[in-house]
């Protein structure tokens, strides 16, 4: 394996090793696209395991600024996924092919989240 491979293969690992990125991108792997407000009710209903009609302003609210200000951009920085804060729009970017494998081993192997509530990759 090439230093190029190997870096890449790091850094993969390093952004799905935060619950919060995996959430968000089995969200996205679905449709490709959401509303941020979607995915941050998702996110917090699987980080809490609960149902999404259940989770309250404040768990939204963590979720939401834990997204905006470290798990989107860091993303963005790799060109797995694209965000516009304005709209709310998240989409994937042409990146995620490249970790796309790795995420569907971490989604067969995710215990905290119910295979059955995860969108098929």
């Amino acid at each position: 394996m090439n230093q190029t491979n190997a870096s890449r293969m790091e850094a993969a690992c390093s952004l799905l090793a935060e619950s919060e990125r995996r959430y968000l991108l089995y969200q996205l792997a679905e449709d490709a696209t959401a509303n941020l407000e979607d995915v941050v009710t998702q996110v917090a209903a699987w980080e809490l395991d609960a149902r999404p009609a259940t989770i309250g302003k404040e768990q939204r609210q963590r979720i939401y600024v834990s997204l905006v200000h470290n798990h989107l951009p860091r993303l963005a920085d790799y060109d797995i996924i694209d965000y516009d804060l304005r709209s709310g729009d998240v989409v994937l970017d042409d990146g995620f092919d490249d970790i796309k494998p790795l995420l569907e081993q971490f989604k067969q192997t995710e215990e905290k989240v119910e295979i059955r509530e995860l969108p098929s990759l």
